[in-house]
């Protein structure tokens, strides 16, 4: 069974690798929504003023093949599977210096209550007490970015399956914080099928 998962995997991280404070309110986000014909999932791309985020909708079968396959704990796969993961792209799309800060994003979930996006050191830190060293799938959380540059990466969300909820992010340029949001946002499902 986890092989044909590992299958699965490496399809959707080949496709999810190609797929490549105050706020300044003068500028609207152009955002759009797209959805694979093959397999239902969604991704919102947002491009902002010098910021463009990408969320891709990622199956739990995925994100446990890929913290399988790098021997994870049955129990830290379950417990990440009670996140919503999507694959994360965020570019540099000014002529400036940007920079960004998980821990200054937060979501608003269907109840209106806002939570703080769980960051990739928050990850780090609990996994070392389970003795995992592996890092590299998690959004960096506190990032510098020259003109041009790009960074992908997991972002997870603590809310049940095929929750909707609003995404607040915030980013600098040259110093000059922006804010920004991409509304009803949805979780993916628990498999392909229900889409």
């Amino acid at each position: 069974m986890i092989s044909t998962k590992l299958r699965q995997a490496g399809f959707f991280y080949h496709f999810f690798i190609c797929a490549c404070l105050l706020s300044t309110p003068v500028h609207a986000a152009d955002v759009s929504v797209h959805k694979n014909e093959q397999s239902g999932l969604l991704t919102w791309t947002s491009e902002d003023d010098g910021f463009s985020i990408e969320l891709i909708q990622l199956l739990p079968d995925f994100v446990h093949a890929v913290y399988a396959k790098h021997d994870f704990p049955q129990s830290e796969i379950d417990r990440i599977n009670t996140y919503c993961v999507f694959g994360s792209i965020l570019k540099n799309t000014s002529q400036q210096r940007l920079t960004y800060k998980v821990s200054e994003w937060s979501y608003i979930d269907p109840q209106g209550k806002t939570h703080p996006v769980k960051t990739k050191s928050q990850w780090l830190e609990e996994w070392k007490k389970a003795g995992i060293t592996f890092s590299w799938t998690l959004l960096p959380d506190d990032v510098v970015f020259e003109e041009g540059d790009w960074q992908q990466g997991f972002t997870t969300i603590k809310l049940p399956r095929e929750s909707h909820f609003d995404l607040i992010y915030r980013w600098t340029l040259d110093g000059v914080a922006h804010s920004g949001t991409l509304k009803d946002l949805s979780c993916a499902p628990e498999d392909i099928k229900q889409q």
